[in-house]
């Protein structure tokens, strides 16, 4: 007796099949390049990239290059790396990738409070002085929206800035155009260093809230006469949602990538005045303090284990390290206010 034959599959299966094999060759692709869109940019020799930036273009390194290009490269960095600028993506890949778009918005913010830091300050020969038109036109182009996609879109806007910047520079190393300036002076790197004090005293205080803290109101604390707008308790529980500690910690992590970048900028156009001041080290200790805030993650997700548990808590980990360097910052500022 012969064996059977073997059934053929129905053909009204076969398009089932396809579809569920594409779909899965789709969903395979969107997380190969999902997962690379969200690697994180490699950090860059500011003074090597500085020089071969002037080089190209045939322009003397004068005082205030390398600042001036660091925060144009950051800019570039945003909008060229591997994905281009994901914040305001709307369709897949883009959309699904979390922490990257955190990640470029801590850059974002060092963008923004340098580009301010130099339009009002370092450009300037003091307060009554007539402002670079580049420099004050490209603020407004940074602190445009980070999550506008149409009409027109961030990277259009963040683009025109970084075009800004080019100009500025172009004319800070052109010694027949007397109005593009940089003044690499003690006041002007003291009012830079303020608004980062203040963004890493906020960076520490979030990061740390991920473990969750009982917090005394100490607004008024130290002046009797003080008085704020409304009222508020005298104790407070302070915890970082659950799904937003991650996007804390990849937002404090953009922050610290782009800060380290600009410090070693300003060690280099401000080295003559941190000399003079005995200073420099106290900035190459900052500089110490947050390079492990850039050290490889090699868990698969940010753990949030308690202060002394079983898990580590990378918040707490990261804090640290922001907290060591706020505090760094803090004795650079009294440093420079030093006769």
């Amino acid at each position: 007796m012969s064996d059977a034959a073997a059934p053929k599959p129905s053909p009204r299966r076969w398009p089932l099949r396809l579809g569920l094999g594409t779909a899965g060759l789709f969903l395979l692709g969107f997380s190969a390049l999902g997962w690379w869109w969200s690697q994180e940019p490699k950090a860059f020799s500011v003074t090597d990239a500085a020089a071969a930036h002037a080089q190209e273009r045939n322009r003397p390194l004068v005082t205030g290059y390398v600042t001036a290009h660091t925060l144009l490269n950051l800019a570039h960095t945003l909008l060229d790396k591997p994905g281009g600028y994901l914040s305001n993506d709307v369709l897949p890949p883009g959309v699904l990738v979390d922490n990257m778009p955190n990640w470029e918005f801590g850059v974002l913010v060092q963008i923004r409070d340098m580009a301010r830091i130099m339009r009002n300050d370092l450009s300037r020969a003091q307060s009554q002085s007539a402002e670079d038109p580049a420099l004050a036109e490209a603020e407004g182009k940074f602190f445009f929206d980070n999550s506008s996609w149409l009409f027109p879109q961030t990277e259009d806007e963040y683009r025109d800035g970084a075009r800004l910047l080019e100009d500025y520079l172009g004319r800070l190393s052109d010694p027949t155009q007397r109005n593009a300036q940089f003044y690499a002076r003690a006041d002007n790197l003291r009012a830079w260093l303020a608004t980062v004090d203040t963004r890493l005293g906020s960076l520490s205080q979030r990061l740390s809230n991920a473990v969750g803290r009982r917090q005394l109101d100490t607004a008024l604390a130290g002046d009797p006469a003080a008085r704020q707008a409304t009222a508020r308790p005298n104790e407070s529980d302070e915890k970082t949602p659950w799904l937003e500690i991650d996007d804390v910690f990849y937002e404090a992590r953009g922050q610290s990538w782009a800060l380290l970048h600009l410090l070693r900028a300003v060690e280099t156009d401000f080295q003559d005045v941190l000399v003079n001041k005995n200073a420099l080290v106290s900035l190459q200790q900052i500089i110490r303090d947050l390079e492990p805030t850039q050290d490889a993650i090699w868990s698969p997700m940010i753990v949030n284990g308690s202060g002394f548990g079983f898990l580590a808590n990378h918040s707490l980990v990261m804090a640290s390290h922001i907290a060591r360097a706020n505090a760094a910052i803090s004795d650079l500022r009294d440093l420079l206010a030093q006769g």
